[in-house]
């Protein structure tokens, strides 16, 4: 149980990164303040869900395609989160696609890099 919250905390926070950046990079992207904090946990649910749906429409019927679902959930989780809250607004055709490819990149990096920052001194702690 405390692994999962572990993860989803860190999950949380790697998809914040990947909007945060996204919106500092491209003009076509914005976040609102005042919304921000639906925005991020809307991406996230939608996104963890969207994942694994995907992968299994992928496994079934284009095998071949599983390297991109992730692509795909990221851009689902984008739609779904600007058509249903305002904290996050995209306009344009490139930025929609070059804001999927930075989401995904950063959220990534974010998840692999956050996990060895926050949980190292709890690793130090424990051992002391």
């Amino acid at each position: 149980m405390i692994r999962m919250l572990i993860r989803g905390g860190i999950h949380l926070l790697a998809s914040a990164i990947g909007l945060i950046v996204a919106a500092v990079i491209l003009e076509g992207v914005t976040l609102n303040v005042s919304g921000f904090i639906i925005a991020v946990v809307l991406f996230t649910v939608v996104e963890l869900i969207a994942d694994p749906l995907i992968t299994k429409i992928a496994i079934r019927h284009a095998n071949a395609l599983r390297g991109g679902t992730s692509l795909v959930s990221v851009l689902i989780g984008l739609i779904v989160t600007t058509i249903v809250s305002n904290g996050l607004n995209i306009s344009g055709a490139t930025d929609w696609i070059l804001a999927t490819l930075i989401v995904w990149l950063a959220t990534m990096l974010a998840a692999w890099i956050l996990p060895f920052f926050l949980l190292k001194k709890a690793v130090d702690n424990r051992q002391a």
